[in-house]
């Protein structure tokens, strides 16, 4: 690890010294492209890794700004679905799975990933474990609809999701502080400090704790349980290194303490023809929203991380050269009870280690010019490694019983282009393509009750995904453009699945890569006050992976063909300088066309007695009867999402009062990964918020309340042989909050 280390560090800093060597021109585009701005009234975007107008760029974006994002009490990643049409977020126990327009299969295995791309502040977040988090010094965050694979790369399928946050500045001295305490004895602290050292080089530190008793009760013991502690802090040092050249140096470390996504009910099975859970025995289990119970074991989900992260960049006078250099460590600890009960059936004790190394280099065009082009190089790799154990005596190391494990080593290369050609002042034409080589290498599993590694040959896999676009704007302030555009999701080794399960022989599955052709035309609108965009688009989508939760493995298999077609809308109007508006919707018609082998979970008793014996004789309640489907809904995929956001500000004693508010609504859907089983009703939320600032803004109060409306539903369904299990949303939470800032 420390060669690695020092390599990169000696690639970050060689290109430092190259690069200050050239006395270039300023770099100031270079440095606007790394966030979500509004620049001359005009809203401005990176989705093509260039900075432009979100209404001269043909992709369907909604940008969220950090106003709403406070709107809408948006406190971690996951909470952006309330502002985003068609996206979800959903988890498989500890693993963090977005979905975009009906793309987003649950894959969780060593080396799995999303199907939607998460990039912080230009760095590519790989791991489901660590994907969701506290969001500090945010400037905004761009939802990208629709595969990316020729700017953003593998696994990409659904979109990406760009967050850009706050960089230390040369300007002034500045901090920026708040506090807050509500129910369910819940406080969060957080700030941001910004140190000027010279005029050329500034300091920032950032530090966030958030820590809470928990909402539901443990009928068991009669406790209540779900007590989280959560915080990090960041380090950042920019300088300017010359005229020409920039550098910025950061460290994060972060440390999570949450057993929420754990601490699930068992799911009412009754209604979903399946019988009650554990043959309706009295006291062993509930159905109840604010309860769970569990074993002699607690639930819990641990990790930490360390996050270094090199940007350079450099006006070369044709182009601008952006240097991304990235290493990321991340350990996760995580017991699960897989019964949902206190019959102490099967508890999985899943440590997690994930390392990765990233580096990309970024060629961007000078804007001015009739052909606007974005080139790049990027190198990825991913080490994941599971250990599982059986946790039924107790999850401390003494405790634990070795089941097994898992590790795959993850190697990418590619080269991308992309270009925008303008014919006329209202005809532009975009071509693009990249080249990738994924690689799986070193992979094995352990042997169960040993540690012994058994090898797993070596995949690999080269992927080209081109991109066309034409693009009509009628005017300066509207766009019109139709698309093409090609994704895919990497080539999977199931080495947590079938690799260990005797039925097939300890032969792995053969799960290919998800691949999927997009079409989409769109109409884009802004102009004083007013932005709004529409989109319809089709999907032929082809080899969906996805994860079959048996026992105490997570099989893999390819999904055959589904058809995804919709249309969405987003706006914001500015009515008044008092008064706005942010309105989004989208439909979303997401079917699996032919669905062979699907899992659908039965019941065993209600099996062939030979069968129902085997079950009773492994100790589980629900098998997996491969079923073949034709026509039915994707998992995961409401056919109706949108929101309704506004806020309106007033003068009052002084300073400014802003009164905000955010509803959200979601058709209904299934969880189950065949797409018929364990429905969730549609529902709705409502998010307000009542702040006061202070005159020049120096301090603030606010008065906050998120799901005011106390919707109860499903956050999930967990599903295996042992048991269903279901998340709960959180009852209606409220607050106060202070906030500073000189």
């Amino acid at each position: 690890m420390i060669v690695k280390i020092a390599r990169t560090c000696a690639s970050v800093f060689a290109l430092v010294g190259f690069s200050a060597l050239a006395p270039l021109p300023a770099f100031a585009q270079a440095e606007a492209q790394e966030s979500a701005t509004v620049d001359d009234g005009a809203i401005i975007v990176t989705a093509q890794r260039r900075a432009e107008a979100q209404v001269d760029v043909p992709i369907s974006i909604t940008n969220i700004s950090s106003s709403a994002l406070e709107t809408a009490s948006v406190q971690q990643l996951a909470d952006i679905g309330k502002v985003t049409p068609a996206l979800r977020f959903d988890f498989a126990g500890g693993f963090f799975q977005p979905t975009i327009r009906g793309i987003g299969t649950a894959v969780t295995t060593s080396g799995g990933g999303g199907n939607v791309g998460i990039y912080i502040d230009g760095f590519y977040s790989p791991n489901p474990l660590a994907a969701d988090f506290d969001l500090i010094s945010v400037d905004s965050i761009q939802v990208l609809k629709g595969p990316q694979g020729t700017l953003f790369g593998r696994n990409t399928t659904g979109g990406a999701i760009l967050v850009s946050t706050r960089e230390p500045n040369t300007n002034a001295n500045s901090f920026e502080g708040r506090a807050s305490y509500g129910r369910y004895n819940e406080a969060r602290a957080e700030g941001f400090a910004n140190y000027v050292i010279s005029d050329r080089v500034a300091l920032s530190i950032e530090g966030q704790y958030r820590r809470g008793d928990g909402w539901q009760h443990d009928i068991s013991s009669g406790r209540r349980v779900g007590e989280y502690e959560n915080w990090s802090v960041r380090l950042g040092l920019k300088a300017e290194l010359s005229d020409n050249v920039e550098f910025l140096l950061r460290y994060k470390h972060g440390d999570v303490d949450d057993p929420s996504t754990m601490l699930a009910s068992s799911l009412d099975t009754s209604d979903f023809g399946l019988g009650a859970p554990f043959g309706g025995i009295p006291g062993t289990y509930t159905t109840a929203k604010n309860r769970i119970a569990t074993g002699s074991v607690d639930e819990f989900f641990r990790s930490n991380s360390d996050v270094v992260q090199g940007t350079i960049r450099a006006d070369l006078g044709f182009a601008d050269l952006t240097s991304y250099s990235q290493y990321r460590s991340e350990n996760t600890n995580m017991s699960q009870d897989l019964d949902y009960s206190g019959a102490d059936l099967f508890q999985l004790g899943l440590p997690n280690l994930n390392e990765t190394w990233s580096q990309e280099f970024l060629l961007t065009s000078k804007s001015g010019s009739k052909l606007q082009w974005t080139a790049g190089l990027f190198y990825f790799e991913n080490t994941d490694t599971y250990v599982t154990f059986i946790d039924n005596a107790g999850n401390d190391p003494n405790s634990r019983v070795r089941l097994g494990g898992s590790s795959t080593t993850v190697k990418s290369y590619a080269a991308f282009i992309d270009a925008t050609y303008e014919f006329t002042p209202q005809l532009f034409l975009t071509a693009g393509a990249r080249y990738s080589n994924d690689k799986i290498v070193d992979a094995y599993w352990n042997r169960a009750f040993v540690a012994t590694e058994v090898p797993v040959p070596s995949i690999s896999d080269n992927k080209l995904t081109p991109r066309v676009v034409l693009r009509y704007k009628p005017t300066d302030k509207t766009s019109v453009y139709a698309s093409f555009t090609k994704g895919y999701k990497a080539a999977l080794l199931d080495v947590g699945g079938s690799c260990q399960t005797p039925a097939t022989n300890f032969v792995c599955n053969d799960v290919r890569p998800e691949d999927i052709n997009a079409y989409e035309i769109g109409f884009k609108f802004e102009e004083r006050g007013l932005s709004f965009e529409t989109a319809a688009f089709y999907y032929d989508y082809k080899n969906l992976q996805v994860s079959i939760f048996r026992t105490a493995t997570a099989e893999l298999i390819n999904a055959a063909t589904s058809e995804i077609y919709g249309l969405e809308g987003s706006l914001h109007y500015q009515l008044t300088p008092a008064f706005q508006l942010n309105a989004g919707a989208s439909y979303v018609h997401a079917r699996y066309k032919t669905f062979n082998n699907a899992p659908v979970y039965v019941r065993c008793a209600g099996l062939d007695p030979v069968t129902a014996a085997g079950c009773a004789a492994s100790g589980v309640t629900f098998v997996v009867a491969p079923t073949t489907l034709t026509d039915v809904t994707m998992q995961r995929t409401p056919e109706f999402t949108g929101f309704l956001g506004a806020r309106y500000e007033t003068q009052l004693g002084g300073g400014e009062l802003a009164l905000s508010g955010n509803l959200f609504h979601s058709s209904s859907f299934f969880f189950g990964p065949s797409g018929i089983q364990f429905r969730q009703g549609g529902y709705e939320t409502l998010a307000l918020r009542a702040q006061w600032n202070a005159p020049e803004d120096r301090y603030y109060v606010a008065l906050f309340g998120d799901n005011v409306t106390n919707s109860r539903y499903r956050t999930q369904a967990q599903y295996s042989s042992y048991g269903i299990g279901a998340n709960w949303s959180k009852p209606v939470t409220y607050g106060i909050e202070f906030g500073v800032n000189f």
